[in-house]
């Protein structure tokens, strides 16, 4: 191990440590029913779920079902990724199978193949911004945003060097065809809500 190597895993450490210790503090707090929150470059975020919001996350996971069992399927679960405190709480994660938990019980950023988020407005800079950077970093092969506000899905596949190298905008009620993924299906969106 290099100097840098160690300096890089130290700091890791140190990022995981602090992010242990503000869930930990956010547990503690009363939080309303109905938000989710997560931390994002050090900051706490947390945004209600609307009814639309709800109804595309599990028209997503629906359809994910039918090709991946439910234990490979996560929502709202705790990820952390790259970056400076980036405790990620993703609206539909696909994990890899055989997939394993850290020590702590956490999933592993290295192990997921595909994200889903759905817009909410006071975090879509989020997830068009500081989330999608992460997710390239940590090369997710697949990133879909649905934007019920825009009723477009933005799909990012081929992650390299920390960007996606190809973007595509569908019109919600046209299918996200992912086949050419390693997913290997196409995600219908007729019934997605607008906003």
């Amino acid at each position: 191990m290099t100097v840098l190597e160690g300096r890089i895993a130290m700091a890791e450490s140190d990022n995981e440590s602090m992010l242990d210790e503000m869930f930990d503090r956010l547990e503690k707090m009363p939080t309303p029913e109905g938000y989710k929150v997560e931390i994002v470059e050090g900051t706490v975020y947390m945004s209600p779920q609307r009814d639309t919001h709800w109804q595309i996350i599990a028209d997503i996971v629906e359809q994910l079902r039918t090709k991946y069992p439910r234990k490979r399927l996560k929502s709202d679960v705790r990820i952390d990724y790259p970056g400076p405190l980036n405790g990620f709480a993703t609206d539909v994660t696909v994990m890899k199978e055989g997939a394993a938990n850290t020590e702590q019980g956490h999933s592993r950023h290295e192990d997921v193949e595909f994200v889903a988020e759905v817009i909410s407005k006071g975090t879509a800079a989020n997830d068009y911004g500081p989330k999608k950077l992460a997710y390239a970093v940590a090369e997710v092969p697949v990133y879909l945003i649905a934007d019920p506000y825009q009723g477009k899905c933005h799909l990012y596949t081929q992650p390299k060097k920390g960007e996606y190298l190809s973007e595509l905008s569908i019109a919600f009620g046209t299918d996200v065809d992912m086949t050419g993924t390693h997913l290997g299906l196409t995600l219908r969106t007729d019934e997605f809500p607008r906003d």
